[in-house]
């Protein structure tokens, strides 16, 4: 299958094409070449071991598929990469990416691999966001050329910004594979028994807690917003774009509802042109 090629397959990886379909693939395009093929190569990365985390391979396979990521990339930092990895190795020693943000990533794919995820505790769910999200952030804006400490500062809130867009967005989609990343502590609130991720789905009460997930998501999309104005603005097109692009996708699983049945949020490409040229071309 796709996902064992990810970890044998030694031949160049066309990390433009793993990224096109992508929500950032539009924000990745308007850098400069050196940047853009850094972000295809990383994000490439991100995708190989989050197909790994959600394939039906057993659990077992899985988590030694991510062990071998974790060895291919600390080989990347050992200055002998596998073949297809060479040109993530570059970028790693040009932009100074740092090791720990791709154990990071890997990490976070571990957490979906162990076991089906279902009503973590706020602190779980937190360090789930930091893992999958602002880690891959942590090396996006040294790649942007950011300074080190509102870079962090902007990976730590618009990682979370768009991963809880992410969670909000995909309630089904994440029930459908058994999993619910929507916080235990909100569901109990509201009276929701944390059983199963579709049991969760179908509750009534559901949208409070969305709705107080997605006021989560406003705050750490307006801190993100705060940072970027302070930043040159060469340093945040692309995280601007970013931001701009899953604003839109809060907002509009925010008017679809969470009320059931829910329909699947369609992303207006035409708006979306929009938040691109804005950003890319004044």
């Amino acid at each position: 299958m796709a996902v064992s090629n990810l970890v044998v397959d030694d031949t160049e990886i066309d990390a433009a094409a793993a990224t096109s379909g992508s929500s950032f693939y539009l924000a990745m395009r308007i850098l400069p070449a050196a940047q853009r093929d850094a972000m295809y190569q990383v994000y490439a990365f991100c995708r190989a071991v989050d197909d790994i985390a959600d394939s039906d391979m057993p659990r077992a396979e899985r988590a030694a598929a991510l062990e071998a990521w974790r060895a291919d990339i600390d080989a990347c930092y050992a200055g002998a990469p596998r073949a297809s990895l060479r040109a993530l190795t570059r970028h790693i020693h040009t932009f100074q990416l740092q090791r720990e943000d791709f154990h990071a990533m890997i990490d976070g794919m571990a957490m979906d691999a162990a076991a089906d995820i279902c009503a973590p505790d706020e602190n779980t769910l937190d360090l789930y966001c930091d893992r999958v999200a602002s880690a891959a952030g942590r090396l996006s804006v040294r790649i942007f050329g950011m300074q080190d400490e509102p870079g962090r500062l902007l990976a730590h809130h618009l990682g979370r910004a768009l991963q809880l867009t992410n969670i909000l967005r995909d309630i089904d989609e994440d029930a459908g594979i058994n999993r619910c990343y929507l916080p235990h502590e909100l569901l109990a609130r509201e009276g929701i028994a944390a059983q199963s991720p579709t049991q969760i789905a179908d509750d009534p009460s559901l949208p409070r807690v969305c709705a107080t997930l997605a006021e989560r998501a406003k705050e750490h999309f307006a801190l993100s917003d705060a940072i970027m104005d302070r930043e040159p603005r060469t340093h945040v097109r692309a995280p601007r774009i970013m931001s701009g692009v899953y604003r839109v996708l809060l907002e509009r699983t925010l008017e679809r509802g969470f009320d059931i049945p829910r329909t699947k949020v369609s992303k207006p490409k035409l708006r979306l042109l929009w938040i691109v040229a804005r950003y890319a071309l004044f």
